[in-house]
């Protein structure tokens, strides 16, 4: 199979993944995109969202659909890295033996990330960037694919450690998960207290799922789209020689190098997805939001005259 065919093939197979997770999840089109967008892209997402919206059902029932395996973990104060990596303990003949953690999964919801301290925060973007983890001077390697999703709530920020801004940029997507329509919510009731159980069909295999990951690196893109996606992340940072002046009266620190590379990346996926061979611009608009959101720091200005940073994003393409 050429890689125009495999691009065939991936846009097949994402609509039944599409079809097969709408069975279970009413709605939210916008974010099961981003997330097949993601792990397709072989990036991790962050989801911002307040409770009860089915962040966990979604990321379970992609899981399944994907035929991944799937673990969750709840973020607490008194979390430590041991218990999301894994530790060594004796064993009958009192040997070490290193028993890996529920980080050793293909798919991890790190639920409520900021409700755990730096310690712990810092070991799961470890082995976000590195895929693998190193305890008592071994290293071992995570499963492939691997794909982190992790949530935040963004309205109790009581006893919440935030997420520093370098930890931020590790993250592919910035998904925000809004409230359901009437219909939509009238849609979940009917279907969660009536006692139907719906079975989620596998879609893929995990070596499909790696081979459309090396597929969506090998597509080519033209140098003008390189252009424009390097454009609007430099645009985004105040006082730099392509800055709009929205940027240097709102923004007091704009998106680095790894927002062009996942505008790229993330553009070449939507593309791919859509039955294109190669990306144009209006790929990288449609991911400009979820890439750019969480790496743009505003100002007090902006704080006090209520300006969003969509607004910004809006503005700057």
């Amino acid at each position: 199979m050429n890689d125009a065919q495999a691009v065939d093939f991936l846009g097949k197979k994402y609509n039944e993944l599409k079809q097969e997770i709408g069975r279970v999840i009413v709605g939210q089109q916008e974010v099961v995109d981003l997330l097949i967008l993601s792990i397709f892209s072989k990036g991790h997402s962050l989801l911002v969202g307040v409770p009860g919206l089915a962040k966990t059902l979604l990321v379970n029932t992609t899981a399944q659909a994907l035929g991944l395996s799937f673990n969750r973990i709840q973020f607490t104060p008194d979390l430590m890295p041991s218990d999301i990596v894994g530790a060594e303990i004796l064993d009958e003949n009192r040997n070490f033996k290193f028993v890996k953690g529920p980080l050793f999964s293909n798919i991890v919801l790190a639920d409520e990330i900021n409700r755990t301290p730096p310690k712990t925060q810092s070991a799961l973007l470890e082995a976000m960037q590195e895929r693998s983890v190193t305890a008592a001077g071994q290293t071992y390697p995570m499963a492939d694919p691997f794909f982190v999703l992790a949530t935040q709530n963004p309205i109790e920020q009581e006893g919440t450690y935030p997420l520093p801004e370098a930890q931020l940029d590790r993250f592919m997507f910035n998904i925000e998960v809004g409230y359901p329509t009437f219909d939509e919510e009238l849609q979940i009731v009917k279907a969660t207290t009536s006692g139907l159980d719906t079975t989620v069909n596998k879609v893929l295999s995990q070596q499909e799922i790696i081979d459309f990951q090396k597929l969506i690196r090998r597509i080519p893109v033209t140098d003008s789209v390189y252009e424009y996606a390097v454009e609007l992340s430099s645009s985004s940072r105040p006082n730099g020689e392509r800055a709009k002046g929205i940027t240097n009266e709102y923004i007091a620190w704009g998106a680095g190098p790894r927002a062009s590379q996942y505008l790229i990346l993330g553009a070449k996926c939507h593309a791919a997805l859509k039955g294109k061979y190669s990306p144009d611009k209006e790929d990288v608009i449609a991911v400009a939001k979820p890439v750019l959101r969480h790496r743009m720091v505003k100002n007090y200005k902006a704080e006090a005259e209520g300006v969003q940073i969509e607004d910004i994003i809006n503005e700057l393409i």
